[in-house]
């Protein structure tokens, strides 16, 4: 062991002449403790919000969507089966989708429709109702109507019930003897869905693929063909192979680009929460800054004497940057303790629960992981390293004649 670090740990263990002394040592590590805990609690917490939030809108979309620049694509068979020929392509499916207003007993909503197949559909999605539009085919089903799934918010909007009808108007124009008027077909609800994302359960529904061609007037052809993959995060790689056998008349975006803002406003929250809690710690670190300083006033005869006996100024400068450290790893060490631990409570016990009518869920999410709580430490010990440097400069340009004379 290096005789700076074991005279370091010397003087944290001895009982100060001052008690102010021994009163700021430990304000210190109590300010770097308390830093690093909020900082791995709140990192945590939004990233269990953000996890959460993807879990929820990769339930309801696609990892991967291709279609054409402001064109229908003709050989909708095609492309889905080069998908699916694709490594890592789990699901695909055809997209027929277009913007309507429901009417059911007055009342009027306007929604985006999605026409998909089904089975297919089915597959890819984290929606079982979506098999009940195969199972509700007109042929099939008792009804002679043909069926849609509608978001639970846009049918209490409509007042809508399971089994009762509403009526969906699309833009899309038919010449009638009248003149031009728009398509207007009834449709059976058969079934809700729920995200717990207003922005879908108010706006969304989904009918079979053939339905939606009709409301459109596009036979044979669809919007765009949705892919889920096997690794959300190698969705572009896999979308670039895709590429690569489809051609340059085709367009590619991931889940990412599709829901860019979102998670572009997140990853900024998250980094602009984390520099203003690390004030946190910055504070605690002026308490290391006045401790070392008083310390090295304390100790001026024990650095002539070191001085005296050979010790260079680089050894005076470790000594006390090792005791500033030593502070520094102690309330780090601390705070990742108990910031895991309460993130481990709470993923655990859920200690602390939301109001389920005003969240769209129950429970403080956490997601605690390694990266972030290793960042955190660092980040303490750079910043705790930072605050030693000035006193630690001071000690070791101390002249030992003066500091025996005067000291």
């Amino acid at each position: 062991m290096r005789f700076e670090l074991f005279i370091s740990r010397r003087y944290f263990k001895s009982k100060p002449k001052r008690t102010i002394l021994s009163l700021i040592t430990l304000l210190s590590i109590a300010g770097v403790t308390i830093g690093v805990t909020a900082l791995i609690v709140v990192i945590a917490v939004m990233s269990g919000f953000e996890q959460d939030l993807k879990s929820r809108i990769l339930s309801i979309e696609p990892h991967l969507v291709i279609d054409r620049n402001q064109q229908p694509i003709q050989d909708v068979e095609k492309i889905v089966s080069l998908a699916l020929q694709t490594p890592g392509v789990i699901a695909a499916w055809p997209v027929q989708e277009l913007q309507a207003m429901l009417r059911a007993d007055g009342r009027i909503s306007g929604a985006i429709i999605k026409g998909v197949d089904p089975e297919a559909a089915a597959k890819g999605l984290n929606m079982k109702c979506l098999e009940a539009l195969a199972v509700a085919h007109p042929s099939v089903s008792k009804s002679p109507l043909p069926p849609i799934i509608l978001g639970r918010d846009l049918a209490h909007s409509l007042g809508l019930m399971k089994g009762e009808s509403v009526f969906v108007i699309s833009p899309k124009a038919s010449l009638t003897p009248m003149g031009f008027v728009p398509t207007m077909k009834r449709f059976e609800v058969i079934d809700f869905f729920s995200t717990g994302m207003y922005e879908y359960d108010g706006g969304l529904a989904f009918m079979r693929l053939e339905d939606a061609q009709l409301l459109t007037h596009a036979r044979e052809t669809a919007n765009a063909v949705e892919i889920r993959v096997d690794h959300i995060f190698r969705s572009n790689l896999i979308g670039q192979q895709l590429m690569s056998r489809l051609g340059s008349d085709f367009r590619l975006r991931d889940w990412r680009m599709l829901n860019q803002n979102l998670f572009s406003a997140l990853k900024l929250e998250k980094t602009a929460m984390f520099i203003t809690l690390t004030l946190i710690t910055l504070v605690a670190t002026f308490s290391i800054t006045s401790s070392l300083v008083m310390m090295v006033m304390e100790k001026t005869k024990d650095i002539a004497i070191l001085k005296t006996m050979g010790a260079t100024a680089k050894s005076i400068k470790r000594i006390f940057v090792f005791q500033g450290m030593l502070i520094g790893a102690i309330g780090t060490g601390a705070g990742v303790f108990l910031g895991t631990l309460l993130c481990h409570l709470q993923e655990t016990y859920e200690l602390i629960r939301l109001p389920g009518d005003v969240y769209y869920i129950t429970a403080l999410p956490v997601d605690l992981e390694f990266s972030d709580v290793a960042i955190v430490a660092i980040s303490a010990m750079m910043i705790c390293f930072l605050a030693t440097l000035y006193p630690a400069l001071q000690a070791s340009r101390f002249n030992p004649v003066e500091a025996i004379r005067y000291g």
